[in-house]
């Protein structure tokens, strides 16, 4: 008998790229999130965990940190956990992404824990929370969808 899919069940397959891999994937084709200094604590089968390091220039004023560098931050954990349930396809990309800022995420860290909710031939839709500084309380909430391209456009 086969093992139900589920995402309990999905996170104990192993995952299809490991933490290394990603890491160097971000520096070679999304240097950007490489030179802010993305950091992959984690990668499972459709998981993901990222963190920020605190950095003054991704403030706005009221020393809040900037909405743009949440939404690179999730994006690229939406791409991480998707990648460890499919392995390295760097030409999956963002085919929609809507953030809800809950609190202000104040000076510090950010991390950010990613989920795969559906995976399918040529779709994927995930799940960000982002969390301010090793607060418990989410400062925001993101669903992201991916497409996946076929085998013959190179992916």
């Amino acid at each position: 008998m086969s093992e139900p899919s589920s995402p309990s069940a999905a996170r104990r397959k192993p995952a299809r790229i490991t933490s290394a891999q990603f890491g160097k994937l971000l520096r070679e084709n999304l240097p950007m999130m490489a030179d802010w200094g993305v950091a992959v604590e984690s990668i499972g089968h459709g998981t993901a965990v990222l963190s920020l390091p605190e950095n003054p220039r991704f403030l706005r004023p009221g020393e809040t940190v900037s909405g743009p560098v949440l939404m690179g931050l999730a994006d690229v954990a939406v791409y991480a956990a998707l990648l460890g349930a499919i392995g390295p396809v760097p030409l999956a990309v963002t085919s929609n992404l809507t953030i809800n800022f809950l609190r202000r995420p104040g000076p510090g860290a950010i991390r950010a824990e990613a989920q795969i909710l559906k995976l399918g031939r040529r779709l994927a839709t995930g799940e960000v929370r982002l969390y301010a500084d090793s607060s418990a309380e989410m400062a925001a909430h993101v669903i992201a969808s991916y497409v996946i391209p076929d085998e013959k456009s190179g992916g």
